[in-house]
């Protein structure tokens, strides 16, 4: 299973990885699009996002998220009947929703984000237990 992991005390919160993936996913730089959002709490930078835990499974009612072959949770959006209960479910308030969209967003340790942080505070991670 890969999911997207955070080095916290190298992170300078420059918003390079939010910026990345609103452009990959909205083509437009637009950080509320991010499906990482990097916060300041107290001068220390943390990430929210998605880790790969696969909770939201078995809650969706269109059976529209499910894990991958890589083992990475995904939404179909064709099956998603636009609830926005996993929204309210994840513990980890990775998944969001765009406002005019009618379907959720979560990170799908794609990678980018890694490529473009100069820090290199992010890294994908391999495991099959792990999930941080």
């Amino acid at each position: 299973m890969k999911f997207l992991s955070m080095k916290q005390e190298i992170c300078v919160g420059c918003g390079k990885c939010e910026d990345t993936c609103s452009k990959l996913f909205f083509r437009s730089k637009d950080r509320k699009k991010s499906s990482i959002r990097i916060i300041n709490n107290f001068n220390t930078f943390q990430a929210i996002k998605c880790t790969q835990c696969g909770e939201c499974i078995n809650m969706c009612p269109g059976m529209a998220i499910y894990r991958d072959k890589d083992d990475v949770v995904r939404i179909r959006k064709s099956r998603c009947i636009g609830c926005l209960g996993c929204v309210g479910f994840c513990s980890y308030n990775a998944m969001y929703y765009v406002e005019g969209e009618n379907f959720p967003y979560k990170c799908t340790a794609c990678g980018m984000c890694v490529k473009k942080c100069p820090e290199k505070a992010l890294e994908i991670i391999e495991s099959v237990t792990a999930r941080i």
